[in-house]
């Protein structure tokens, strides 16, 4: 536990903490490797890679997100403040450990799922601290924009000041993709927006099915495991495209997530050949999850969701990433291709030092679960080509 984070007491899991005190009275500090979780997973997620990690000569550190797990703030409600879980505020939670932990910059942040936009608004808005950054299952496309140039006339008449072209008339709202969405043939409703709701939380944390065996169809149903993840380019932000992604991504509009998933609830057969989340490791989410609930994480959704929590994101607006960056995700992962254009312009546009975008076979959506030794190659490749940062 690491008191004093921000105003909580941080839960983490580290690796090469010994070898770090002993180079401490040799070399100095050990490089610093923060690994930064996602939804509905914990510090707990990088069992797997941390040891190869700190092997390889890092001091690796992966917390419980404030509200999940150990980490203070569990206890939130519905109702409760929104503004500690804002992107931003994940951001300062970071930075204050890694100053909890005595270190003035980390070698990389690499984060997985929500885990992913945290790390990159870390690398986004302090490169000082956070050297490189690896993004996991969920590209990043950049700061909110801002309208531009919108004070220039655009014609003579414009110029003129007098131009009803310049006042547009308001017009009745356009419809939605979710009002789209709902007015399929079989009605749908994405995601993010049910995990946004009041009975989310309940939903998922006392199902008919109980925690443990709806994580166990969550976790099978998102990866690799499951023959229907077969993920390709979507054409467009539509409501027949954005239709084609599997029902844990776009629900049917009259069922929660639990009665979503649990026709692919795995057999005992399939549950007892799971070689990268057996039931005993299963148990430690459910155990978690089962004595906290989910609102924690689920406040991120109702911020994500909330074009007002976008607007202090625009103070950024234009900036990119200017430290090393890669990409890794499985090949079997519709997380990656849910937002159409977000895996390219985070590769063009939103990152100035991007290293390449690598796609794991044999993962779905839990890549450092399912192939973790490629995922700890993959993150030593990376590393090693990053100059040491200075503690």
């Amino acid at each position: 536990m690491v008191p004093g984070v921000n105003g909580i007491t941080v839960h983490v899991l580290e690796a090469g903490f010994e070898q770090r005190k002993a180079d401490d009275a040799l070399t100095g500090q050990r490089p610093c490797v923060l690994l930064l979780h996602g939804f509905p997973e914990l510090a707990y997620s990088w069992r797997k890679v941390m040891m190869p990690l700190a092997e390889a000569g890092y001091y690796v550190v992966a917390p419980d997100h404030r509200g999940y797990g150990r980490t203070d703030g569990t206890g939130v409600t519905f109702d409760d403040d929104l503004a500690p879980f804002t992107l931003l505020a994940h951001v300062r939670d970071t930075l204050a450990l890694v100053y909890a932990l005595g270190y003035q910059s980390v070698a990389t942040v690499a984060g997985h799922d929500f885990g992913s936009p945290v790390a990159a608004w870390c690398a986004l808005t302090r490169p000082d601290v956070f050297r490189s950054v690896v993004l996991m299952s969920a590209p990043f496309d950049g700061p909110p924009t801002l309208p531009f140039a919108t004070a220039a006339p655009t014609s003579a008449a414009d110029a003129g000041g007098t131009d009803s072209a310049r006042f547009p008339q308001p017009s009745a709202p356009a419809a939605t993709i979710h009002d789209e969405l709902a007015a399929l043939p079989v009605p749908r409703k994405h995601y993010h927006w049910y995990y946004a709701t009041r009975p989310a939380n309940e939903d998922i944390w006392h199902p008919k099915q109980g925690v443990h065996d709806f994580l166990r169809a969550y976790y099978h149903m998102k990866s690799a495991d499951w023959a229907g993840n077969n993920p390709h380019p979507l054409a467009a932000w539509t409501a027949p495209e954005v239709a084609k992604l599997p029902r844990y991504y776009v629900m049917d509009l009259d069922q929660n997530m639990a009665e979503s998933v649990a026709p692919e609830m795995p057999s005992a057969e399939q549950i007892a050949a799971c070689a990268w989340l057996p039931d005993d490791e299963l148990r430690v989410y459910s155990t978690e999850y089962g004595r906290t609930g989910f609102q924690g994480g689920l406040q991120s959704y109702r911020i994500g969701t909330d074009p007002t929590f976008a607007e202090e994101l625009r103070l950024f607006a234009g900036r990119t990433i200017d430290v090393p960056a890669c990409f890794i995700g499985g090949t079997r992962d519709w997380g990656v291709h849910q937002r159409p254009g977000r895996l390219e312009q985070m590769q063009h546009a939103a990152c100035t030092q991007f290293r390449g975008v690598h796609l794991v076979d044999g993962a779905g959506h839990w890549v450092q679960q399912e192939q973790p030794e490629a995922v700890s190659r993959l993150l030593l490749e990376f590393l090693r080509e990053q100059p040491a940062p200075t503690a």
